[in-house]
């Protein structure tokens, strides 16, 4: 997808959910600009997280990893916006959060690499084929932001 239409899937993972902590990423999304199209509040199971993170399968923090992301549930979104997925990705700062800007997502609720709270697409690609794993065909929703006037030009 191209301009505004973009998708980027973002999770808060079960850590995130049990901190009591969504609320306040959803609000930095929504503060930016980001349109959300679709939620879920999800108990994954292990066959879709191994699907979601099969690049991943050969690190040696994989199935710690998996156990993690099957320990609690997990809110599943996307959002939508120009450039969603690289501003995304500078919401939430670096992966380990010790390398984090200050007051970025990870930056301000993390400590540990192991327990970064939240997970965000990479690429446009890896979004498309994210939201596909977590998402039916439907459950994505098209609708117009009567704020969008008053986001972009």
């Amino acid at each position: 997808m191209s301009g505004n239409k973009e998708q980027a899937f973002i999770a808060v993972k079960p850590n995130g959910v049990q901190r009591g902590i969504v609320g306040e990423i959803i609000k930095r999304f929504e503060q930016k600009g980001f349109k959300l199209v679709a939620m879920r509040l999800h108990q994954a199971p292990v066959d879709l997280l191994e699907k979601h993170y099969c690049e991943l399968s050969d690190k040696p923090f994989y199935p710690k990893l998996i156990k993690s992301m099957s320990s609690g549930p997990v809110v599943a979104m996307v959002w939508e916006g120009l450039n969603v997925v690289k501003t995304g990705r500078v919401l939430l700062s670096e992966t380990n959060p010790a390398d984090s800007k200050p007051g970025m997502i990870r930056g301000v609720f993390c400590i540990q690499t192991g327990r970064n709270i939240i997970h965000g697409s990479t690429s446009v690609a890896s979004a498309q084929k994210e939201i596909n794993v977590w998402f039916k065909p439907g459950e994505v929703v098209e609708y117009q932001n009567c704020a969008q006037d008053w986001i972009y030009e």
